[in-house]
Parts: structure tokens; C-alpha cells; sequence
């Protein structure tokens, strides 16, 4: 599925306008439109280059990240990947992994693939068996990779970079078709759901309150789900999954996941997001970054008030227990309400 824009292929300065270098982009072919192939956040140069396979092309939009497959097609990667099943070993992602090598060129999968740090006989290796793997079953009269294109006025909210998860979360407190189609979506039909509210706590009619407990304190323009605290200063903040005595936060500021046991509480700046990461031992990694950051160029940096980069806590992390983790999270996230006396 993808939002095709336009009836033929964004220019360059088109293409940086719709920020189509920040997403996975699905190309048609013109004509029919029959066939397709997909590239993953690549600028426009690039991107027309390696789409060539296509030759003129068509459209071009933002891949949604919702497919479907034929029988045959899964029944076929099953067979390929059959040992990696068995053996629970490895980790591949849709884009990079199965639709690019399964529609663009060796040469050019392997240099995409060398942007993104992987070795080109790593990729090579790759791309070859994904095309063994392609010519053993029959297309027939179906192409192997084809658009369905829901419509440039089709409604979809995008989570995957700070500043839409920030955008669309605060969404839930506007009064547009689409912040009322995204509350539908989500089930919210009130702006305090399974809550408890102080009566010391002064809470504008624009703030989202789900799931959460506040004795006392100021909330404006904010959203606040599975929260727990004694007194907040919340104007313009996004609060989820927090606990402590006191939380303070500014515009834009973003706070997740995050247990806190000290008499100060939590504060966070305009336009600062903290976050929490538990390890299996119960340990709490904080991480820190702003709005003005870019996480993916910052991957590698240890940032202000970190330890670790976001790369070393994604590497120590990534073959943990993560149901163990949410029941050890949620022991010490009671562990600090308890501290609070009778709600």
C-alpha cells in the first residue's frame, strides 16, 4: 500500500519538498502501471537511477509499510529460509532485505546497500539468493511487485521520526476531520478516560488524560496515558508510561517509560525528550536527546547527559526478554506509586 503523489515522478526539488528521502518509496512503472519496485530513503538522484529497472517511470509515493502476498510467494520464502526458521537466527527488514533485492538490480541493490554500511559481498550474497529464490515459482500473469494506492487524501499517521510521533500525538487535542478520525481510530472518547483527577489539579478542556492517576498540579495543551504522579506541570508535553512524585514539562517536551524515585521528580525543558530503557537485571538506561536532533545522524554520538549512544543501548538490548522486562518495569513503576501513600 502507498500514497502515489501526482500524476508523473516528482522532480528533485519535489522530491526533498514531499520528504520523500525520509521514507520507502514505491515506484510505477508508466503505462500500465503493472509493474513496481521500491528503494529505501534515498535522494531523488539516487532514487531515479536505481528505478530505471523500471524504465519511464510513472508515480512515485511513500510506501504505507502494509503488503500482502501470494501463497506461492510465501510458500517460496519459507523454503529458502528454512534453516534461519528452524534456528531462529538472524534478522532481516521488509525493505532492505526483501522487496529491494526482489525488484532493483544487483549492482544497484549492492550500492544502496553500501550507503547503509553493508559490505557489498554481504549484499551481493544477499541479492542472489532472494533472485534463486524469485525464479522458483511461475508470476504467470501476475507481476511480482505491484502499487495498490490508497489516495493522496487517504488519512495515515506516521510514528517513525520525533517530530511526527510529537505531531501526531498532540493531533488527539485539535478539532480537525482528522484528529477526529485518528481519536475514532484509537478508541478515545473523552478527554479523561480511566483516570483519576485530583480536585487540586487545574486541567484545561484541551488536554488528553488516559489511563493515569494526578493528585494535584496544572495541565494545558497536553497528553498524558499510563502516568502516575503526586503534582505535574504539564504546557504542551506528551507523557506516557512515567511515574513519579513530581513531573515538569515544557512544549514539545516528550517523556516515556520513565520511573522515578527521587523527591525532585522529573523535569524536562522545552523541547527535550527523555526516555527510559529497562534491561533484563531491572536496570534503567536514561537517554536523552531534543527535537532538534536528528536520531539517525546522532546513531552512532554519545549525546549530552547520555552514557551510551543510542547504537550500544540498541546492541546490548536487542535479544532481551522483552516480557520479562515490561513485568520487572512494571514492579518498580509500582514500587514508586506505593511511596505515594493513599491515592
Amino acid at each position: 500500500m502507498c500514497t502515489l503523489l501526482g500524476d508523473k515522478a516528482p522532480t528533485a526539488e519535489e522530491w526533498v519538498e514531499k520528504g520523500l528521502d525520509k521514507y520507502g518509496v514505491i515506484a510505477v512503472s508508466s503505462g500500465d502501471g503493472k509493474d513496481a519496485a521500491q528503494v529505501e530513503k534515498v535522494d531523488h538522484a539516487t532514487a531515479t537511477k536505481m528505478l530505471k529497472v523500471l524504465g519511464d517511470i510513472g508515480q512515485v509515493g511513500p510506501s504505507l509499510g502494509s503488503f500482502s502476498v501470494s501463497a506461492e510467494l510465501l510458500i517460496a520464502l519459507c523454503v529458502e529460509y528454512a534453516a534461519e526458521l528452524e534456528s531462529k537466527t538472524g534478522k532481516f527488514d521488509t525493505d532492505p532485505h526483501f522487496w529491494m533485492p526482489l525488484t532493483l538490480p544487483e549492482d544497484d541493490y549492492i550500492s544502496l546497500m553500501n550507503q547503509k554500511g553493508i559490505p557489498s559481498e554481504e549484499s551481493k550474497a544477499h541479492h542472489l539468493r532472494m533472485s534463486k529464490m524469485k525464479s522458483s515459482f511461475e508470476l504467470g500473469s501476475l507481476g511480482l511487485f505491484g502499487a495498490v494506492d490508497v489516495g493522496t487524501d487517504a488519512c495515515w499517521w506516521d510514528y517513525g521520526l520525533v517530530k511526527l510521533y510529537s505531531q501526531n500525538n498532540l493531533k488527539f487535542l485539535e478539532t480537525d476531520f482528522s484528529a477526529d478520525l485518528l481519536r475514532k481510530f484509537f478508541d478515545v472518547t473523552s478527554r479523561q478516560m480511566n483516570s483519576t483527577i485530583g480536585e487540586a489539579v487545574t486541567v484545561d478542556n484541551t488536554s488528553l488524560i488516559s489511563t493515569s492517576k494526578i493528585k494535584s498540579g496544572t495541565i494545558s495543551n497536553s497528553v498524558i496515558a499510563g502516568s502516575e504522579a503526586t503534582d505535574v506541570s504539564l504546557d504542551g508535553a506528551i507523557v506516557v508510561n512515567c511515574v513519579a512524585k513530581k513531573i515538569t514539562a515544557g512544549k514539545n517536551a516528550i517523556l516515556y517509560n520513565l520511573v522515578d524515585k527521587s523527591e525532585e521528580g522529573i523535569v524536562a525543558g522545552e523541547g527535550e525528550i527523555i526516555v527510559s530503557v529497562t534491561n533484563e537485571s531491572g536496570e534503567m538506561q536514561l537517554l536523552r536527546s531534543k527535537h532538534s536532533i536528528c536520531g539517525g545522524k546522532a546513531w552512532k554520538q554519545v549525546l549530552a547527559g547520555n552514557t551510551l549512544s543510542f547504537e550500544q543501548v540498541h546492541a546490548n538490548n536487542m535479544n532481551s526478554n522483552v516480557t520479562a522486562i515490561e513485568k520487572k518495569r512494571k514492579a518498580l513503576f509500582q514500587e514508586v506509586v506505593s511511596s505515594f501513600g493513599e491515592n
